[in-house]
C-alpha cells in the first residue's frame, strides 16, 4: 500500500467513526470490531494489500503499544473514585494480584501440557495473556471521574493495576528462558522484580501525581489567576512518572496509573480545603471544553478533569491504528486448533475460574463475579508484553509461535467480547435497577 492508500484508509475510518458515533452507540458491537474487520480485509487474511510483520517491526510496535497503554492507564487512574478506601479497592486488588497469578498459572499449565511449550515460554505466554486491557475495554470501564458503578469501577481499577503486576511474571518467564537474571533460587526476581519494582512504582506514582496537583493548584490558585495548559501537564506527568520508574527499575505502568489516582485525589482534597464542592469542580472541569468560558461563580477546571478529555481522544486514535495493524498482522495459517483452543481456554476456563476463586468471600455478588469473569478483554497490553519479550532476545522460532497464539487470542477477544458487551451490560444494569427497586420500594 502506498502513502496515499494509507491516508485514504485511515481517513475513511476516522470519518466513519466520528460521523456514526450515535449509530455505533445503538449498535450491538464496538468500534474495535470495525477497525479489525478493515485490517483483516486489506491485510494478508483477505486482499493481502499489506502485511505488518510483528517480528520485524517489534521495536516500532513496542513503542506504539507502550504509548497507548500509558495514556489509557493514566485515564483509568483519573477516573477512580475519591476518597480512596481499602474496602472498595479490595476486589480490584484481589483481581490484579490474586486472579493475575492464578490466570498465569492456568495458562502456563495449558501451554506446557497441551501445546508443548517449555516452562519459561509457557509462563511468559501466561503473563502476556493474563492482564486485562485498559485500551479496548472502554465499554465496560468507568465513564467519567467519580463514576460509582461497582462493576465498571472493578474492571477499570483491575485493568489499571494488572498491567503493572503482569511484569514480574514476564521477567520470570524470560529468566527461565535464560534472558533475564533471576538470582540464586529466584531471590533477585522476588526482591527486585516483585517487591521493589512494585512498591517503588506505587510510591513514585503517588508522589508525582500529588506533587503535580499541588504545583498546578499553587500556580493557578482557586481564582484561576494563572493559565495552565492541562493537556500538556497531563502528558508531562505521564512521561515524568514513567521515566522515573524506569530509572529506578520499577514498573512504569503501575506508576502512571497511581500518578493519575494521586493527581485527582490531591486536587479534590485541595478543592475541599478551599471550600469548593468536589462535584462542582469535577463537573466544571469535565464540561468546560464544550460550554465555553466558566461563569464567575463556577470553580476553575482542574488538570485531572481537563486533560482526561484529550487523553480519551488519543485513546480512540491509538485504538484505531493498533487494531487496524492487528488485522494486518494476522496470516490465515494462524487459525488452527492450538491458537483457537488456547483462546477458548482463556475465555471459558482461566479467566472465570481465577475470578471466582479470588473473589470468594469478598462480598461481591454472583452477578458481579459472573460479569467480571467474562469481561477479561485482551488487547493492546498483551501485544506490548510480547514485543517487549521479543526485544529482549526471544528466539526467532519461539517468537513466531507466541505471536501466532497471542494475536489469535486478542482477535477473538475483540470479536467475542465486543459483540457480547452491550447486550450483557444492558441486562446487568436492568437487573441492578430491579434489585434496587425491590430493596427500596416507593413510599406509600
Amino acid at each position: 500500500m502506498t502513502n496515499a492508500h494509507w491516508f485514504l484508509l485511515i481517513g475513511v475510518l476516522m470519518l466513519a467513526r466520528g460521523l456514526t458515533t450515535t449509530a455505533l452507540q445503538r449498535s450491538p458491537f464496538t468500534s474495535a470490531i470495525i477497525y479489525l474487520c478493515a485490517g483483516l480485509l486489506v491485510g494478508p487474511t483477505v486482499l493481502n494489500f499489506f502485511y505488518f510483520d510483528p517480528l520485524e517491526q517489534s521495536g516500532l510496535l513496542e513503542v506504539l503499544t507502550e504509548i497507548a497503554v500509558l495514556i489509557s492507564l493514566f485515564s483509568a487512574g483519573v477516573k477512580m473514585p475519591v476518597p480512596i478506601r481499602l474496602k472498595r479497592w479490595r476486589q480490584p486488588m484481589l483481581l490484579a494480584w490474586g486472579a493475575m497469578t492464578v490466570t498465569v498459572a492456568l495458562i502456563a499449565g495449558f501451554a506446557s501440557l497441551a501445546l508443548g511449550l517449555p516452562l519459561g515460554a509457557a509462563i511468559l505466554l501466561g503473563a502476556i495473556l493474563a492482564p486485562t486491557d485498559p485500551v479496548l475495554a472502554t465499554d465496560v470501564q468507568s465513564r467519567h471521574p467519580g463514576d460509582k458503578d461497582e462493576l465498571r469501577f472493578t474492571l477499570t481499577c483491575e485493568a489499571g493495576m494488572n498491567d503493572g503486576t503482569a511484569f514480574p511474571f514476564v521477567m520470570l518467564g524470560l529468566g527461565l528462558l535464560g534472558l533475564h537474571e533471576l538470582g540464586e533460587i529466584g531471590a533477585r526476581w522476588l526482591l527486585v522484580d516483585v517487591v521493589w519494582a512494585t512498591l517503588a512504582a506505587i510510591g513514585l506514582g503517588i508522589v508525582c501525581g500529588a506533587a503535580t496537583a499541588r504545583l498546578s493548584w499553587r500556580l493557578r490558585g482557586p481564582e484561576m489567576k494563572h493559565e495552565v495548559l492541562d493537556d500538556l501537564v497531563g502528558l508531562g506527568l505521564i512521561a515524568v512518572a514513567y521515566a522515573l520508574c524506569l530509572l529506578v527499575h520499577a514498573w512504569g505502568f503501575l506508576g502512571v496509573f497511581f500518578a493519575g489516582v494521586a493527581l485527582r485525589h490531591t486536587e479534590l482534597r485541595l478543592a475541599s480545603r478551599a471550600g469548593i464542592e468536589p462535584e462542582k469542580l469535577t463537573t466544571a472541569g469535565a464540561h468546560a471544553h464544550t460550554e465555553g468560558q466558566l461563569a464567575e461563580n463556577e470553580p476553575p477546571p482542574i488538570v485531572s478533569a481537563e486533560s482526561l478529555v484529550f487523553k480519551e481522544h488519543l485513546e480512540r486514535l491509538s485504538e484505531l491504528m493498533l487494531v487496524l495493524l492487528l488485522g494486518g498482522m494476522l496470516a490465515f495459517g494462524y487459525w488452527n486448533w492450538r491458537s483457537v483452543g488456547l483462546a477458548l481456554f482463556v475465555f471459558i476456563v482461566a479467566r472465570p475460574l481465577s475470578v471466582l476463586t479470588c473473589l470468594a468471600g469478598s462480598g461481591a455478588s454472583w452477578r458481579i463475579r459472573g460479569m467480571v469473569g467474562w469481561f477479561g478483554v485482551r488487547g493492546i497490553g498483551s501485544i506490548y508484553y510480547l514485543m517487549y519479550a521479543i526485544q529482549h532476545g526471544l528466539p526467532h522460532d519461539l517468537a513466531r509461535e507466541l505471536i501466532q497464539l497471542t494475536l489469535v487470542v486478542i482477535t477473538l477477544s475483540i470479536l467475542v467480547h465486543g459483540i457480547s458487551v452491550k447486550p450483557l451490560m444492558s441486562r446487568f444494569w436492568a437487573g441492578s435497577r430491579q434489585e434496587r427497586a425491590v430493596d427500596n420500594p416507593p413510599a406509600g
